[in-house]
């Protein structure tokens, strides 16, 4: 199940973080890791590929997985809480109370915290921030944002192609953002654009992509659009909601794909 995917992920991070696995520097063997955490090999797969995209471990071929000195605090504080998909956060979902994570992300400057987080962290955000983005707009947009915003739907309706749909997803967006008129909003959603430029998102955006799920993404944003030109910020929220869950599990879906447990080995 993805929940337990998602765990695989998250309890990988807390045993480095907790010194429990990779302490000598080098990593057990995929096998007996896997048997250890009670799932398969390609989930387990999956779980390295992201700690190495986020510069936690290292795969060297014939010699085996090592873990990068200073993962310890990093590890805690990129630990994500999953959600359970109706806002509220589950019980053992990746939550460490770790009274050094402030410590770990208070040197980071801002202008490089997609160093530090992926695509799976990034959604999360999108999902708290977002839906208010939306609200904000429905009150604040004028009629030029609208008539912006309706030729921004239909760019995402009639795209042929992944990336012009890409571009044309985070227009739609973008000017969302900037009818909103917060400029911190505004610069928390240049953020999350920044990150879908990483080659981690593009890769997870052409596996997921395809035109069924094109056409439910501009049917979300339509939803949006009726919501935000009748000024109804609530129905606002609650489509971008809606839009950003879908968006999510999906991400989770490419990034863990669901694998029988009897497929170990």
């Amino acid at each position: 199940m993805l929940q337990n995917a998602d765990q695989t992920l998250n309890k990988l991070r807390r045993l480095i973080s907790d010194g429990a696995i990779g302490a000598d520097g080098r990593m057990p063997p995929e096998r007996h890791l896997a048997d250890e955490l009670g799932v398969g090999r390609r989930s387990l797969r999956r779980a390295l590929d992201i700690l190495e995209q986020e510069g936690r471990i290292t795969r060297e071929q014939g010699r085996g997985t090592f873990v990068h000195a200073n993962s310890n605090r990093e590890t805690a504080a990129a630990t994500p809480v999953r959600s359970n998909g109706n806002g509220h956060n589950g019980h053992d979902h990746g939550h460490i109370a770790d009274a050094g994570i402030g410590a770990a992300f208070a040197a980071i400057p801002f202008d490089r915290i997609l160093e530090f987080t992926n695509p799976i962290e990034v959604s999360e955000v999108r999902l708290a921030v977002e839906p208010v983005i939306a609200r904000l707009a429905a009150l604040r947009a004028s009629q030029a944002d609208i008539r912006r915003l309706e030729a921004a739907l239909a760019e995402t309706k009639n795209a042929t192609d992944p990336l012009v749909y890409e571009r044309a997803d985070e227009k739609f967006h973008r000017i969302i953002a900037e009818a909103a008129r917060n400029a911190l909003f505004l610069s928390l959603f240049d953020t999350f654009g920044a990150s879908r430029r990483d080659a981690t998102w593009r890769r997870l955006s052409e596996n997921a992509h395809c035109f069924k799920r094109q056409a439910v993404h501009a049917a979300s944003h339509e939803e949006i659009y009726e919501a935000i030109a009748a000024r109804n910020s609530e129905r606002a929220y609650e489509c971008m909601y809606r839009h950003l869950s879908d968006i999510q599990r999906h991400i989770y879906t490419y990034a863990f794909p669901q694998e029988p447990v009897e497929q170990r080995s």
